[in-house]
């Protein structure tokens, strides 16, 4: 069962709440992150927000993600929230990344907007997610491509931290990447951890003691 987080909010279940301070999915009248019922959040595919299709193969590779890789896009902290931004987003991203980088496709594996959508960047991530075995070999980080889970964030967090719904929706969309992988809550790291970057940004990367602590707590409700 996919999760629609932006459906729950608009009923006024996530109003005033967090999962830090103790509402977890199953208080959400949805599947309890538990054993195997961990929530799968909504995650948009690359052919809904109409991506290009690759400019090369992308391999496959036969082994599952060790680790998550969290990331900032260095871009502007849109107060546009709507899915239709979030679309925008990952298609303009995607056009960097093959026009101005010369690579493949995007090179992350995932996005999540500042509205807290989460979407698919690179083509076979979202397969190779749900079948928790497998990992598309991505360009997000050097040396980390072929082990990690790349997830960009939209926006820009060297002062600000994100937006509540693009946080909660990183602690649900970790929470199940972790639970499909096997991926200690340790081995959420940030860009900068493995390469010499600002990326996620100061401020959001002061914050993944905290989004390891959520996400512990959500792997355990």
């Amino acid at each position: 069962m996919d999760v629609d987080l932006h459906a729950l909010n608009r009923r006024g279940f996530l109003r005033g709440t967090g999962l830090a301070a103790g509402v977890g999915i199953a208080a959400l009248a949805v599947p309890g992150i538990s054993g195997a019922a961990v929530a799968v959040p909504r995650i948009y595919s690359c052919d809904e927000w109409a991506a290009r299709p690759p400019s090369d193969t992308l391999a496959v590779l036969d082994h599952p993600a060790n680790r998550i890789l969290v990331h900032h896009i260095a871009s502007a902290n849109s107060t546009d929230y709507s899915r239709a931004h979030a679309f925008q987003i990952c298609r303009d991203n995607q056009a960097d990344h093959m026009d101005n980088n010369t690579w493949a496709d995007t090179g992350q594996h995932f996005t999540i907007s500042r509205g807290g959508y989460s979407l698919e960047g690179r083509h076979g991530s979202l397969d190779t997610l749900r079948s928790g075995n497998k990992i598309v070999r991505a360009a997000h980080c050097p040396g980390q491509n072929e082990n990690a889970i790349g997830i960009e964030n939209e926006g820009l967090y060297t002062a600000v931290e994100p937006p509540q719904a693009q946080w909660k929706a990183l602690v649900v969309f970790c929470a199940y990447v972790c639970k499909q992988y096997g991926i200690p809550v340790e081995e959420i790291k940030g860009h900068r951890d493995f390469y010499n970057t600002e990326c996620p940004g100061e401020a959001l990367y002061a914050k993944l003691p905290q989004l390891r602590k959520e996400v512990a707590l959500a792997l355990k409700r």
